[in-house]
Protein backbone atom coordinates (compact mmCIF):
# COMPACT_ATOMS: atom_id res chain seq x y z
CA UNK A 1 0.00 0.00 0.00
CA UNK A 2 1.15 3.28 -0.91
CA UNK A 3 0.81 6.34 1.03
CA UNK A 4 -1.98 8.13 0.90
CA UNK A 5 -2.91 11.83 2.46
CA UNK A 6 -5.99 14.00 2.65
CA UNK A 7 -4.92 16.97 0.60
CA UNK A 8 -7.08 20.32 2.01
CA UNK A 9 -6.41 21.85 -0.97
CA UNK A 10 -8.09 19.66 -3.03
CA UNK A 11 -10.20 18.02 -0.19
CA UNK A 12 -10.10 14.62 -1.06
CA UNK A 13 -7.67 11.95 -0.08
CA UNK A 14 -5.01 11.15 -2.45
CA UNK A 15 -1.44 9.33 -3.33
CA UNK A 16 1.44 10.94 -1.82
CA UNK A 17 4.11 11.78 -4.58
CA UNK A 18 6.92 13.88 -3.54
CA UNK A 19 8.71 16.66 -6.21
CA UNK A 20 11.94 14.42 -5.75
CA UNK A 21 12.31 10.61 -5.21
CA UNK A 22 13.15 9.71 -1.69
CA UNK A 23 13.16 13.47 -0.65
CA UNK A 24 10.32 15.17 1.42
CA UNK A 25 10.44 18.93 1.99
CA UNK A 26 8.11 20.36 4.83
CA UNK A 27 7.08 23.62 5.53
CA UNK A 28 4.93 23.72 9.35
CA UNK A 29 3.78 27.33 10.79
CA UNK A 30 5.40 27.54 14.12
CA UNK A 31 4.46 29.32 17.10
CA UNK A 32 4.43 32.61 18.21
CA UNK A 33 7.08 33.08 20.98
CA UNK A 34 5.36 35.70 23.50
CA UNK A 35 4.10 33.12 26.10
CA UNK A 36 4.51 29.21 27.10
CA UNK A 37 2.86 26.81 24.86
CA UNK A 38 -0.21 24.84 26.07
CA UNK A 39 -1.47 21.76 25.03
CA UNK A 40 -2.79 22.76 21.95
CA UNK A 41 0.42 23.08 20.68
CA UNK A 42 1.55 19.62 22.17
CA UNK A 43 -1.24 18.35 19.58
CA UNK A 44 -0.54 20.36 16.61
CA UNK A 45 3.68 19.47 17.16
CA UNK A 46 3.21 16.21 18.55
CA UNK A 47 1.11 15.26 15.38
CA UNK A 48 3.70 16.82 12.80
CA UNK A 49 6.06 14.78 14.78
CA UNK A 50 4.84 11.84 14.09
CA UNK A 51 4.29 12.57 10.29
CA UNK A 52 7.55 13.14 10.09
CA UNK A 53 9.06 10.20 12.16
CA UNK A 54 6.84 7.75 9.59
CA UNK A 55 8.19 9.77 6.45
CA UNK A 56 11.86 9.13 7.59
CA UNK A 57 10.76 5.71 9.00
CA UNK A 58 9.68 4.81 5.78
CA UNK A 59 13.38 5.48 4.10
CA UNK A 60 12.38 9.18 3.06
CA UNK A 61 15.00 12.07 3.51
CA UNK A 62 12.86 14.77 5.24
CA UNK A 63 13.77 18.57 5.18
CA UNK A 64 11.41 19.73 8.05
CA UNK A 65 11.29 23.56 8.73
CA UNK A 66 9.12 24.97 11.01
CA UNK A 67 9.52 29.22 11.70
CA UNK A 68 9.29 31.13 14.91
CA UNK A 69 7.32 34.07 14.31
CA UNK A 70 8.56 37.01 16.48
CA UNK A 71 7.30 39.72 14.83
CA UNK A 72 4.39 40.73 12.94
CA UNK A 73 1.53 38.77 14.33
CA UNK A 74 -1.14 41.00 15.05
CA UNK A 75 -3.96 41.14 17.66
CA UNK A 76 -7.33 41.94 16.76
CA UNK A 77 -6.94 45.07 17.94
CA UNK A 78 -3.61 45.83 15.20
CA UNK A 79 -1.18 45.33 18.16
CA UNK A 80 1.70 43.12 17.70
CA UNK A 81 1.58 40.26 20.05
CA UNK A 82 5.41 40.56 21.41
CA UNK A 83 5.32 44.03 22.29
CA UNK A 84 2.38 43.98 24.16
CA UNK A 85 3.49 41.03 26.14
CA UNK A 86 7.34 42.96 26.32
CA UNK A 87 5.49 45.92 27.77
CA UNK A 88 3.20 43.37 30.31
CA UNK A 89 6.82 42.25 31.52
CA UNK A 90 8.59 45.57 31.66
CA UNK A 91 11.21 43.97 29.39
CA UNK A 92 12.42 44.48 25.82
CA UNK A 93 10.97 42.53 23.11
CA UNK A 94 13.76 40.00 22.47
CA UNK A 95 13.62 39.47 25.76
CA UNK A 96 10.63 37.60 25.69
CA UNK A 97 11.28 35.84 22.27
CA UNK A 98 14.56 34.51 23.78
CA UNK A 99 12.52 33.44 27.01
CA UNK A 100 9.61 31.95 25.44
CA UNK A 101 11.64 30.66 22.11
CA UNK A 102 13.83 28.75 24.92
CA UNK A 103 10.87 27.72 27.34
CA UNK A 104 9.02 25.89 23.54
CA UNK A 105 12.08 24.31 23.00
CA UNK A 106 12.30 22.67 26.20
CA UNK A 107 8.42 21.53 26.25
CA UNK A 108 9.20 19.94 23.03
CA UNK A 109 12.23 18.43 24.03
CA UNK A 110 10.40 16.82 26.64
CA UNK A 111 7.45 15.69 24.92
CA UNK A 112 10.07 13.64 22.49
CA UNK A 113 9.60 16.16 19.70
CA UNK A 114 12.29 16.02 17.23
CA UNK A 115 13.62 19.02 16.53
CA UNK A 116 13.21 20.91 12.78
CA UNK A 117 16.04 20.72 10.89
CA UNK A 118 15.35 24.34 10.14
CA UNK A 119 13.95 26.76 12.64
CA UNK A 120 14.33 30.66 11.18
CA UNK A 121 13.13 33.25 12.81
CA UNK A 122 10.76 36.22 11.33
CA UNK A 123 13.20 39.10 12.69
CA UNK A 124 15.85 37.61 10.75
CA UNK A 125 14.37 37.39 7.60
CA UNK A 126 13.36 40.92 7.09
CA UNK A 127 15.44 41.28 3.59
CA UNK A 128 13.51 38.33 2.37
CA UNK A 129 10.50 39.44 2.82
CA UNK A 130 11.17 43.16 1.81
CA UNK A 131 12.26 41.53 -1.33
CA UNK A 132 9.13 39.56 -2.19
CA UNK A 133 6.94 42.43 -1.04
CA UNK A 134 9.07 44.28 -4.15
CA UNK A 135 8.36 41.78 -5.98
CA UNK A 136 4.32 41.55 -5.56
CA UNK A 137 4.55 45.67 -6.01
CA UNK A 138 6.27 45.35 -9.60
CA UNK A 139 4.37 42.85 -10.60
CA UNK A 140 1.08 44.55 -9.71
CA UNK A 141 0.06 42.41 -7.02
CA UNK A 142 0.99 45.01 -4.07
CA UNK A 143 0.52 48.86 -3.72
CA UNK A 144 1.57 51.02 -1.23
CA UNK A 145 -0.43 53.30 0.50
CA UNK A 146 1.42 55.92 3.26
CA UNK A 147 3.86 53.83 4.42
CA UNK A 148 2.02 50.24 4.46
CA UNK A 149 2.15 47.89 1.39
CA UNK A 150 -0.57 45.86 0.84
CA UNK A 151 -1.74 42.97 -0.88
CA UNK A 152 -4.45 43.73 -3.77
CA UNK A 153 -6.68 39.85 -2.92
CA UNK A 154 -8.75 41.19 -6.76
CA UNK A 155 -5.59 40.65 -8.61
CA UNK A 156 -5.19 37.28 -7.34
CA UNK A 157 -8.41 34.85 -9.05
CA UNK A 158 -7.52 32.01 -6.93
CA UNK A 159 -7.35 33.78 -3.55
CA UNK A 160 -9.75 31.79 -1.25
CA UNK A 161 -9.20 28.35 -3.03
CA UNK A 162 -7.37 26.33 0.29
CA UNK A 163 -10.42 27.84 2.38
CA UNK A 164 -13.06 27.57 -0.38
CA UNK A 165 -14.21 31.26 0.85
CA UNK A 166 -15.20 33.14 -2.40
CA UNK A 167 -14.04 36.47 -1.96
CA UNK A 168 -17.32 38.44 -2.18
CA UNK A 169 -18.55 36.48 0.53
CA UNK A 170 -15.64 38.08 2.63
CA UNK A 171 -15.96 40.29 5.80
CA UNK A 172 -12.89 43.07 6.49
CA UNK A 173 -11.39 41.44 9.85
CA UNK A 174 -9.36 43.56 11.76
CA UNK A 175 -6.21 40.90 10.79
CA UNK A 176 -6.30 42.13 7.48
CA UNK A 177 -6.32 45.81 9.01
CA UNK A 178 -8.89 47.71 7.90
CA UNK A 179 -8.21 51.67 7.22
CA UNK A 180 -4.87 53.11 6.44
CA UNK A 181 -5.38 53.46 2.49
CA UNK A 182 -6.70 50.25 1.97
CA UNK A 183 -8.38 49.79 -1.70
CA UNK A 184 -10.37 46.64 -0.95
CA UNK A 185 -11.16 45.79 2.70
CA UNK A 186 -10.23 42.26 2.45
CA UNK A 187 -6.46 42.89 1.44
CA UNK A 188 -3.86 42.59 3.76
CA UNK A 189 -0.81 43.84 5.07
CA UNK A 190 2.57 42.68 3.29
CA UNK A 191 4.29 45.90 5.35
CA UNK A 192 3.05 48.41 7.85
CA UNK A 193 4.37 51.65 8.59
CA UNK A 194 6.39 51.58 12.34
CA UNK A 195 4.59 54.24 14.38
CA UNK A 196 7.06 56.09 16.55
CA UNK A 197 6.13 54.50 19.74
CA UNK A 198 6.75 51.09 17.55
CA UNK A 199 9.98 49.25 19.07
CA UNK A 200 10.10 46.48 16.64
CA UNK A 201 11.00 48.57 13.17
CA UNK A 202 13.56 48.11 10.16
CA UNK A 203 14.05 50.77 7.12
CA UNK A 204 12.71 49.77 4.03
CA UNK A 205 12.04 51.39 0.27
CA UNK A 206 8.63 52.21 1.17
CA UNK A 207 10.11 54.10 5.34
CA UNK A 208 10.20 52.63 8.10
CA UNK A 209 8.05 49.22 9.69
CA UNK A 210 7.84 45.85 10.15
CA UNK A 211 6.18 43.10 8.11
CA UNK A 212 2.88 41.84 8.20
CA UNK A 213 2.28 38.25 9.86
CA UNK A 214 1.61 36.11 6.40
CA UNK A 215 4.57 37.27 4.67
CA UNK A 216 7.14 35.64 6.54
CA UNK A 217 5.76 32.22 5.94
CA UNK A 218 6.45 32.92 2.58
CA UNK A 219 9.93 34.03 2.05
CA UNK A 220 10.80 32.05 4.52
CA UNK A 221 9.69 28.46 3.38
CA UNK A 222 11.24 30.05 -0.48
CA UNK A 223 14.57 30.75 1.22
CA UNK A 224 15.09 26.56 2.36
CA UNK A 225 12.80 24.99 0.22
CA UNK A 226 12.43 26.62 -3.19
CA UNK A 227 9.32 27.91 -4.71
CA UNK A 228 7.20 24.82 -5.01
CA UNK A 229 7.87 22.17 -2.11
CA UNK A 230 5.90 18.80 -0.66
CA UNK A 231 4.19 19.66 2.50
CA UNK A 232 2.83 22.63 4.19
CA UNK A 233 1.52 21.76 8.06
CA UNK A 234 -0.43 23.77 10.11
CA UNK A 235 -3.50 24.18 12.23
CA UNK A 236 -7.17 24.53 11.14
CA UNK A 237 -7.42 27.49 13.37
CA UNK A 238 -4.95 28.89 11.15
CA UNK A 239 -6.37 28.22 7.54
CA UNK A 240 -7.95 31.54 6.79
CA UNK A 241 -6.54 33.93 6.22
CA UNK A 242 -3.03 32.95 7.23
CA UNK A 243 -2.63 29.86 5.02
CA UNK A 244 -4.81 31.43 2.42
CA UNK A 245 -2.66 34.65 2.54
CA UNK A 246 0.59 32.83 2.26
CA UNK A 247 -1.04 30.65 -1.02
CA UNK A 248 -1.97 34.11 -2.67
CA UNK A 249 1.39 36.14 -2.38
CA UNK A 250 3.90 33.35 -2.87
CA UNK A 251 2.04 32.26 -5.86
CA UNK A 252 2.00 35.57 -7.22
CA UNK A 253 5.56 36.53 -6.79
CA UNK A 254 6.80 32.95 -7.72
CA UNK A 255 4.34 32.23 -11.06
CA UNK A 256 4.60 28.77 -9.51
CA UNK A 257 2.86 26.41 -7.25
CA UNK A 258 3.18 27.07 -3.63
CA UNK A 259 2.78 23.10 -2.03
CA UNK A 260 1.65 20.61 -3.46
CA UNK A 261 0.03 19.15 -0.35
CA UNK A 262 -1.92 20.86 2.73
CA UNK A 263 -1.69 18.89 6.22
CA UNK A 264 -3.77 20.19 8.94
CA UNK A 265 -4.58 19.58 12.46
CA UNK A 266 -7.26 19.64 14.22
CA UNK A 267 -7.71 21.91 17.88
CA UNK A 268 -7.40 20.61 21.06
CA UNK A 269 -10.74 21.71 22.34
CA UNK A 270 -12.10 22.02 26.61
CA UNK A 271 -15.74 21.13 26.30
CA UNK A 272 -15.82 21.30 22.56
CA UNK A 273 -14.40 24.87 22.66
CA UNK A 274 -10.69 25.12 21.93
CA UNK A 275 -7.79 25.73 23.93
CA UNK A 276 -6.58 29.32 23.75
CA UNK A 277 -4.60 31.60 26.02
CA UNK A 278 -6.90 34.37 24.60
CA UNK A 279 -10.37 32.88 26.29
CA UNK A 280 -8.41 31.45 29.59
CA UNK A 281 -8.83 27.75 28.99
CA UNK A 282 -5.46 26.59 28.44
CA UNK A 283 -2.83 24.27 30.51
CA UNK A 284 0.50 24.74 29.73
CA UNK A 285 2.71 21.77 28.84
CA UNK A 286 4.87 22.56 31.74
CA UNK A 287 1.91 22.01 34.26
CA UNK A 288 0.58 18.77 31.91
CA UNK A 289 4.00 17.40 32.24
CA UNK A 290 4.07 17.90 36.32
CA UNK A 291 1.01 15.31 36.21
CA UNK A 292 1.62 13.31 33.01
CA UNK A 293 4.68 11.47 31.35
CA UNK A 294 5.85 13.00 27.95
CA UNK A 295 4.98 9.47 26.65
CA UNK A 296 1.12 9.87 28.11
CA UNK A 297 0.56 12.92 26.79
CA UNK A 298 1.01 11.54 22.77
CA UNK A 299 -0.70 8.80 23.42
CA UNK A 300 -3.26 10.90 24.35
CA UNK A 301 -3.20 12.95 21.11
CA UNK A 302 -2.69 9.91 19.13
CA UNK A 303 -6.48 8.79 20.26
CA UNK A 304 -7.80 11.23 17.68
CA UNK A 305 -6.45 11.48 14.03
CA UNK A 306 -4.55 14.42 13.55
CA UNK A 307 -7.05 16.31 11.10
CA UNK A 308 -9.59 15.91 13.80
CA UNK A 309 -10.08 17.70 17.50
CA UNK A 310 -9.86 15.88 20.67
CA UNK A 311 -11.23 17.00 23.95
CA UNK A 312 -9.33 17.97 27.07
CA UNK A 313 -9.99 16.41 30.46
CA UNK A 314 -8.19 14.52 33.29
CA UNK A 315 -10.31 12.08 32.56
CA UNK A 316 -8.91 11.44 28.96
CA UNK A 317 -5.44 11.79 29.77
CA UNK A 318 -5.94 9.23 32.77
CA UNK A 319 -7.35 7.00 30.15
CA UNK A 320 -4.27 7.22 27.97
CA UNK A 321 -2.27 6.77 31.04
CA UNK A 322 -3.70 3.20 31.37
CA UNK A 323 -3.62 2.10 27.95
CA UNK A 324 0.22 3.29 27.67
CA UNK A 325 0.86 1.68 31.39
CA UNK A 326 -0.52 -1.58 29.34
CA UNK A 327 1.91 -1.24 26.81
CA UNK A 328 4.50 -0.46 28.61
CA UNK A 329 4.29 -3.57 31.24
CA UNK A 330 4.35 -5.78 28.61
CA UNK A 331 7.60 -4.29 27.00
CA UNK A 332 9.29 -3.54 30.74
CA UNK A 333 8.20 -7.62 30.77
CA UNK A 334 10.12 -8.61 27.75
CA UNK A 335 13.10 -7.13 28.45
CA UNK A 336 13.25 -8.53 31.82
CA UNK A 337 12.83 -12.15 30.45
CA UNK A 338 15.30 -11.18 28.10
CA UNK A 339 17.95 -10.80 31.10
CA UNK A 340 18.09 -14.74 31.28
CA UNK A 341 16.34 -16.36 28.59
CA UNK A 342 17.30 -19.35 26.72
CA UNK A 343 18.26 -19.56 22.84
CA UNK A 344 15.58 -21.88 22.54
CA UNK A 345 12.08 -21.95 23.88
CA UNK A 346 8.46 -21.20 23.60
CA UNK A 347 7.42 -18.61 20.90
CA UNK A 348 9.18 -19.73 17.71
CA UNK A 349 5.66 -19.25 15.51
CA UNK A 350 5.31 -15.92 17.27
CA UNK A 351 6.86 -13.85 14.09
CA UNK A 352 3.83 -14.31 12.48
CA UNK A 353 1.96 -12.22 15.05
CA UNK A 354 4.62 -9.79 14.66
CA UNK A 355 4.85 -9.33 10.84
CA UNK A 356 1.03 -9.00 10.63
CA UNK A 357 1.05 -6.51 13.69
CA UNK A 358 4.21 -4.64 11.26
CA UNK A 359 1.44 -4.73 8.19
CA UNK A 360 -1.35 -3.80 9.76
CA UNK A 361 0.54 -0.78 11.67
CA UNK A 362 2.30 0.29 8.01
CA UNK A 363 -1.29 0.42 6.67
CA UNK A 364 -2.54 2.47 9.11
CA UNK A 365 -0.11 5.17 8.63
CA UNK A 366 -0.37 4.94 5.19
CA UNK A 367 -3.78 5.50 5.24
CA UNK A 368 -3.20 9.19 6.27
CA UNK A 369 -0.96 8.43 9.26
CA UNK A 370 -3.91 7.27 11.11
CA UNK A 371 -2.27 7.19 14.42
CA UNK A 372 -5.41 6.04 16.56
CA UNK A 373 -5.70 2.37 14.36
CA UNK A 374 -2.00 2.32 14.38
CA UNK A 375 -2.32 2.57 18.73
CA UNK A 376 -5.22 -0.03 18.54
CA UNK A 377 -2.94 -2.16 16.58
CA UNK A 378 -0.58 -1.76 19.14
CA UNK A 379 -2.62 -2.66 21.80
CA UNK A 380 -3.97 -5.76 19.91
CA UNK A 381 -0.51 -6.95 19.57
CA UNK A 382 0.32 -6.64 23.63
CA UNK A 383 -2.91 -9.02 24.38
CA UNK A 384 -0.88 -11.60 22.39
CA UNK A 385 2.24 -10.75 23.56
CA UNK A 386 0.97 -10.99 27.30
CA UNK A 387 -0.12 -14.87 26.89
CA UNK A 388 2.84 -15.98 25.22
CA UNK A 389 5.00 -13.95 28.23
CA UNK A 390 2.47 -15.51 30.73
CA UNK A 391 2.82 -19.08 29.34
CA UNK A 392 4.11 -21.91 31.11
CA UNK A 393 6.82 -22.28 29.06
CA UNK A 394 10.44 -19.81 28.87
CA UNK A 395 9.75 -18.03 25.79
CA UNK A 396 13.06 -17.96 23.74
CA UNK A 397 16.01 -14.77 23.40
CA UNK A 398 15.47 -14.50 19.70
CA UNK A 399 11.95 -14.10 20.25
CA UNK A 400 12.19 -11.73 22.80
CA UNK A 401 14.53 -9.84 21.01
CA UNK A 402 11.90 -9.80 17.67
CA UNK A 403 8.87 -7.93 20.32
CA UNK A 404 11.06 -5.80 21.60
CA UNK A 405 12.24 -4.95 18.21
CA UNK A 406 8.64 -4.27 17.10
CA UNK A 407 7.85 -2.46 20.01
CA UNK A 408 10.85 0.21 19.66
CA UNK A 409 10.29 0.46 15.74
CA UNK A 410 6.51 1.25 15.93
CA UNK A 411 5.84 2.58 18.89
CA UNK A 412 9.16 4.22 20.08
CA UNK A 413 10.79 5.05 16.60
CA UNK A 414 7.43 6.07 14.59
CA UNK A 415 4.99 7.24 17.78
CA UNK A 416 7.56 7.70 20.01
CA UNK A 417 5.82 6.58 23.06
CA UNK A 418 8.16 3.58 23.95
CA UNK A 419 10.76 4.87 25.50
CA UNK A 420 14.17 2.77 24.66
CA UNK A 421 15.35 0.68 26.93
CA UNK A 422 15.50 2.10 30.65
CA UNK A 423 19.13 0.33 31.56
CA UNK A 424 20.96 2.01 28.46
CA UNK A 425 23.53 4.16 29.91
CA UNK A 426 26.49 3.23 32.67
CA UNK A 427 24.29 5.79 35.66
CA UNK A 428 21.27 3.50 34.82
CA UNK A 429 22.94 -0.04 34.62
CA UNK A 430 24.31 1.54 38.06
CA UNK A 431 20.78 2.57 39.13
CA UNK A 432 19.59 -1.27 37.47
CA UNK A 433 22.22 -3.02 39.52
CA UNK A 434 21.31 -1.25 43.78
CA UNK A 435 17.57 -1.84 42.38
CA UNK A 436 17.72 -5.21 41.93
CA UNK A 437 20.27 -6.10 45.37
CA UNK A 438 16.98 -4.38 46.82
CA UNK A 439 14.66 -6.57 45.61
CA UNK A 440 17.03 -9.30 46.39
CA UNK A 441 17.09 -8.38 49.99
CA UNK A 442 13.58 -8.20 50.13
CA UNK A 443 12.81 -11.55 48.57
CA UNK A 444 15.22 -13.21 51.10
CA UNK A 445 13.34 -11.08 53.89
CA UNK A 446 10.06 -12.30 52.70
CA UNK A 447 11.49 -15.84 52.45
CA UNK A 448 12.43 -15.49 56.17
CA UNK A 449 8.94 -14.60 56.96
CA UNK A 450 10.45 -10.75 58.01
CA UNK A 451 7.11 -8.87 56.63
CA UNK A 452 7.92 -5.72 58.01
CA UNK A 453 11.68 -5.62 56.52
CA UNK A 454 10.21 -6.46 53.26
CA UNK A 455 7.38 -3.96 53.23
CA UNK A 456 9.74 -1.07 54.29
CA UNK A 457 11.98 -1.82 51.42
CA UNK A 458 8.86 -2.09 48.55
CA UNK A 459 7.52 1.14 50.36
CA UNK A 460 10.97 2.74 50.09
CA UNK A 461 11.48 2.24 46.37
CA UNK A 462 7.88 3.48 45.50
CA UNK A 463 8.60 6.48 47.37
CA UNK A 464 11.06 7.16 45.06
CA UNK A 465 9.23 6.40 41.90
CA UNK A 466 9.61 2.60 41.65
CA UNK A 467 7.15 0.17 41.45
CA UNK A 468 7.68 -3.79 42.41
CA UNK A 469 5.46 -6.40 40.79
CA UNK A 470 5.60 -10.15 42.14
CA UNK A 471 5.05 -12.47 39.21
CA UNK A 472 5.15 -16.30 39.71
CA UNK A 473 8.48 -16.06 37.69
CA UNK A 474 9.95 -13.35 39.81
CA UNK A 475 9.51 -9.74 40.76
CA UNK A 476 9.97 -7.13 38.16
CA UNK A 477 10.35 -3.53 38.82
CA UNK A 478 9.17 -0.30 36.67
CA UNK A 479 10.14 3.51 37.00
CA UNK A 480 7.11 5.46 37.29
Amino acid sequence: MTLRVFNVLQREKVEFVPITPGKVNMYVCGPTVYDHAHLGHAKTYVSFDMIVRYLRFTGYDVLYVQNLTDVGHLLDTGEDRILKKARQASATPMQIVEMYARSYFEDMDRLGVVRPDISPRASAHIPEQIEMIQTLIDKGHAYVADGNVYFDVTSWPDYGKLSHRRLEEQEAGSRRLTGDGKRNPQDFALWKRAEPEHILRWNSPWGVGYPGWHIECSAMSRKYLGNTFDIHGGGIDNIFPHNECEIAQSEAANDAPFANYWLLVGSLTVNGEKMSKSVGNFVTIKDALKKYRPEVIRTFVFQAHYSNPIDYSDEALSGAEKGWERLMTAVRLTREKLRNAPDDGAGSSFQAVLDEARQKFTEAMDDDFNAPVALATLQSLTGEVNKLLNGAEPVGKATLEAIEKTYTDLGGQVLGIIPAAEVSSANAQREDGLIRLLIELRNQARAEKQYARSDQIRNQLKALGITLEDRPDGTFYRID
